[in-house]
């Protein structure tokens, strides 16, 4: 049978401080406890359908154009990124 080490306990990082007390001010938030957050909306093109086309995409993201669905988080974000400035996204993306 092969031994194995016991590690010392790490004293928490920084980062795990940090991401923790975020956590906790999330669910504060979500459940309308008062504190200090900081909220950011990103605006979406309305029309995606168009948005793709403009870029030359296949249609991946259909249920967004349908309106069956409406993109979130990161996904909000990029589109918002796409309609500012294509060429930007695509050179990020090493697709031009």
């Amino acid at each position: 049978m092969r031994e194995t080490r016991r590690l010392k306990p790490v004293k928490e990082s920084r980062l795990g401080d940090k991401l923790l007390r975020s956590a906790q001010q999330a669910r504060d938030w979500v459940n309308g406890k008062p504190g200090r957050v900081r909220v950011t909306y990103v605006r979406v093109p309305q029309d995606v359908r168009k948005l793709r086309a403009k870029m030359g995409l296949s249609q991946t993201i259909q249920n967004w154009e349908q309106e069956h669905r409406r993109p979130e988080g990161p996904a909000r974000t990029l589109l918002a990124a796409i309609a500012r400035n294509p060429h930007a996204v695509e050179e990020a993306l090493g697709s031009s």
